[in-house]
């Protein structure tokens, strides 16, 4: 189990790296899919697999969704195409084909080792909420800023300076307006 431990973290350093360097976000995003199992794989080498079931449900599940409807609803660039080229995916398929492969003969393996030192639900929610409640409650307050700071920059006007020339009168719709009185 130690060898598909160290490919699974291999398969995530490899697809986190290749998250940032992207330059297309489409990309980056599938990249960080394939990153997201890989973490999964991970936590299930390491005998978590309701941790690991929690990554995929609720990381590369949820927070995806939520990545990608961001993406189409801020509409990053007007003339980025709107399918994704077949050769964007080799990457992504071929890490994950990686995964599954790994998965699969751990699977097949005598689970011995594996369920050894099994974590179930139980022990989960007793060490986040028993010696680990203040960081389970600092994370909640770091994201509920993070949704406050985006809602606020949302609310910015688009051009810088679009505010002072509507409360000045000095904009060029305050002087059409002004152009046939006086």
């Amino acid at each position: 189990m130690t060898i598909l431990f160290y490919i699974a973290a291999a398969v995530a350093i490899v697809a986190t790296v290749l998250v940032v360097t992207r330059s297309n976000l489409v990309h980056a995003l599938l990249y960080l899919v394939v990153s997201l199992f890989a973490v999964a794989v991970v936590f299930y080498t390491l005998g978590a697999p309701f941790v690991a079931a929690l990554e995929v449900i609720v990381y590369a599940g949820a927070i995806m969704m939520l990545f990608v409807f961001a993406v189409m609803l801020l509409n990053v660039s007007a003339d980025a195409p709107l399918r994704v080229p077949p050769s964007a995916w080799i990457g992504p398929l071929v890490l994950v084909a990686v995964l599954l492969a790994e998965l699969i003969y751990g699977i097949g393996l005598s689970n011995q080792a594996l369920h050894r030192g099994e974590v179930g639900p139980q022990q989960v929610s007793d060490a986040l909420f028993g010696p680990y409640v203040l960081g389970v409650e600092l994370a909640s307050m770091l994201l509920l800023a993070a949704l406050i700071g985006a809602r606020h920059i949302a609310s910015q006007p688009e051009s810088p300076g679009a505010d002072d020339q509507r409360s000045t009168g000095t904009g060029p719709a305050a002087q059409a307006g002004d152009g046939g009185e006086g």
